[in-house]
């Protein structure tokens, strides 16, 4: 669905990534791990057109993607970025609609926001409350749900559980296998490394804005090398 190759981006004189080359399979959950600064947030920013680079290729569906971000989602690929970011302003309800700004059909757009009020109940019990009055968690499940109102092929999430408790972090997760079970590809980049790799059919380590390492979530999170650098286990003798 999503193949990158020989990606490069600089800001000035940083390299932020380096002729890095990753795919993503439709209908898996792809996970982006590594360290602060080691380029996760710039490969979601440079697929979703919010960031230029200057080598290499991004194409979505076997197309050379488009690099103009409103043309992106019209793709069907949506990003919800870090912090949340939801319109505080704006009721639950109209964070949603302004999600579906795509869709012209008002029947589909009331589908698509009683699909999210299903997906997570408490934004229908709260539509008509500002966004900006809800908790960190709830607003983290806005954004996801906002994101996903404009039926994405596949959804780039980057740093979901940031900063919630870690019952809000358990239900994020819960809803991030939700989207793949409806169909949705997931491409997440997330500071919880072990339960990215526990919930993921693939993932990339990313250092330094290279790619250091591959493999199933499962082969990552049993890694030694991982456990010691990403999952704070210590390294066995």
């Amino acid at each position: 669905m999503l193949a990158i190759k020989n990606l490069s981006v600089s800001y000035g004189h940083i390299n932020a990534l380096n002729d890095v080359t990753l795919s993503v399979k439709e209908g898996s959950i792809v996970s982006i791990i590594g360290s602060n600064g080691a380029g996760k947030t710039t490969m979601l920013n440079t697929i979703s057109g919010l960031v230029k680079y200057q080598k290499g290729s991004i194409e979505f569906g076997g197309s050379p993607l488009t690099t103009t971000a409103y043309n992106v989602v019209k793709l069907g690929l949506v990003h919800v970025p870090e912090g949340r970011k939801v319109f505080a302003g704006l009721t639950i309800k109209e964070n949603l609609i302004m999600g579906g700004y795509l869709i012209k059909d008002n029947k589909k757009l009331n589908e698509n926001i009683e699909k999210m009020f299903d997906i997570f109940p408490i934004l229908r019990q709260r539509q008509d409350q500002h966004a900006g009055t809800m908790s960190g968690g709830e607003q983290q499940m806005l954004a996801i749900c906002r994101g996903l109102m404009s039926d994405p092929k596949l959804i780039l999430l980057d740093e979901p559980s940031l900063g919630l408790s870690p019952i809000m972090a358990r239900e994020v997760f819960k809803i991030i296998q939700t989207i793949r079970d409806n169909g949705i590809t997931v491409m997440l980049v997330e500071q919880n490394a072990k339960k990215a790799l526990a919930l993921s059919d693939y993932a990339y380590v990313l250092e330094n804005g290279k790619i250091i390492m591959e493999g199933t979530g499962k082969q990552l999170i049993c890694d030694p090398a991982i456990k010691k650098a990403y999952l704070g286990e210590k390294k066995e003798d």
